[in-house]
C-alpha cells in the first residue's frame, strides 16, 4: 500500500475555521493518510489566530516551513538557536500531531562557514564530514522521540538525473546522501528519513533517486520514504507521468510523501521548479489572465 504524507499550503486553504472537526480533512483521511501544512513563525509564535485555528482543525501533521533549516539552526558553528524550533515542536505535541523536521542536509538556506576554514578555503572531506554529523546529531538527538520524521537530505538531484553540484558533492561526492542518512539514523533510529525533492516525477530524477533508495538500502543504511513536492499545473505533468513516479518510488519499499503539494493554473513557460536560487523577472508570459481566468481553466 501507498502511505502518503500529504502537505497544503495554509495560504491557499479555503476552509472556514468554524468547520467541525467531524468534517474536517484530517478526519475525514485519517484511515488513509496525514494531512499537513507547514508553519511559518506568526503561526509558530501564536500570531496568527485564524490560520492557526485551520491548523488545528484540519491538520495531523505539520512541518517547519524555515525555522530547522542550518542557517536558522546553526548560524555559527557550534552556536545553535533552537527558540523557534523548540516551539513549533511544542505545538504540533500539544495538539497531537505526526511532526516533520525539515531539514537536514540541504545545499541552500545554509550558513556559509559549513565549508571554509579559517582562511576560506574549502575544507577537508573529513571536517565535513564531522560537521555534517555535529550538525544533525545535535538536532536530532534534542527532538528525539519528539520529531517523528525528518527530510534528511533535500533537492540533491537534477531532472536528468545528474547530482547538484553542489559544495556537498563537491567535496564529499554521492557519498555525502549515505552519509547523512547513518547520521541521522544514528541519533534517532526511530525517525523516519526521507529524502525529499521537486520535479521528483521527471524519469532522470526518478532513476536516480530510485538508485540511491536501493544502493543505501543494500549496504543497510535506513531510509523510509521519497518526499514529492509536488508543484504542478494543469497541463504537466500528466496523471500518467505523476503516478507511474509514485509507484516506482513505492515499489522500493518506501513510503511516499507529498511534501508541498500546489497545483498552478497560470501556464509555465520556463518548466516546473522550486530551486530559491532561480530568478524570474516579471513577464506578461507570467500571466497571461489579467482580467481573470478563462472558462477552460476555472
Amino acid at each position: 500500500m501507498i502511505k502518503l504524507i500529504a502537505f497544503a499550503s495554509i495560504l491557499a486553504m479555503t476552509i472556514s475555521c468554524k468547520t467541525t472537526s467531524d468534517s474536517s480533512l484530517k478526519n475525514a483521511f485519517k484511515d488513509k493518510f496525514y494531512i499537513g501544512t507547514a508553519m511559518d513563525l506568526p503561526q509558530i509564535h501564536g500570531k496568527d489566530a485564524k490560520s492557526i485555528e485551520i491548523i488545528k482543525n484540519q491538520f495531523s501533521s505539520i512541518v517547519a516551513e524555515n525555522c530547522m533549516k542550518s542557517m536558522f539552526l546553526q548560524p555559527q558553528e557550534g552556536k545553535f538557536f533552537f527558540d523557534d524550533a523548540d516551539q513549533f515542536v511544542a505545538f504540533g505535541e500539544k495538539n497531537k500531531m505526526f511532526i516533520i523536521g525539515h531539514t537536514l542536509i540541504w545545499h541552500s538556506q545554509l550558513p556559509d562557514w559549513f565549508f571554509i576554514d579559517k582562511n576560506g578555503k574549502d575544507v577537508s572531506a573529513e571536517v565535513l564530514k564531522q560537521r555534517m554529523k555535529s550538525h544533525i546529531n545535535t538536532i536530532v538527538t534534542r527532538y528525539k522521540g519528539r520529531v517523528k520524521g525528518w527530510d534528511v537530505v533535500n533537492e540533491a538531484i537534477m531532472e536528468d538525473g545528474s547530482y547538484r553540484k553542489s559544495k556537498f558533492y563537491e567535496i564529499l561526492g554521492e557519498e555525502f546522501i549515505p552519509l547523512a542518512f547513518q547520521f541521522a539514523n544514528e541519533a534517532d533510529p526511530n525517525a523516519e528519513l526521507y529524502y525529499n525533492d521537486y520535479n521528483e516525477w521527471h524519469p532522470g530524477k526518478v532513476k536516480t533517486v530510485s538508485k540511491i533508495v536501493k544502493d543505501m538500502k543494500t549496504r543497510g543504511i535506513r531510509v523510509d520514504g521519497v518526499g514529492m513536492q509536488a508543484h504542478v499545473d494543469l497541463v504537466s505533468p500528466s496523471i500518467a507521468e505523476y503516478e507511474k513516479a509514485i509507484v516506482d518510488y513505492a515499489s522500493l519499499g518506501v513510503k511516499v510523501n507529498i511534501t508541498e503539494l500546489e497545483i498552478s493554473a497560470l501556464p509555465s513557460p520556463w518548466g516546473t521548479s522550486a530551486n530559491v536560487a532561480d530568478k524570474i523577472e516579471y513577464d506578461a508570459k507570467m500571466n497571461p489572465y489579467t482580467k481573470g481566468l478563462p472558462e477552460k481553466v476555472t
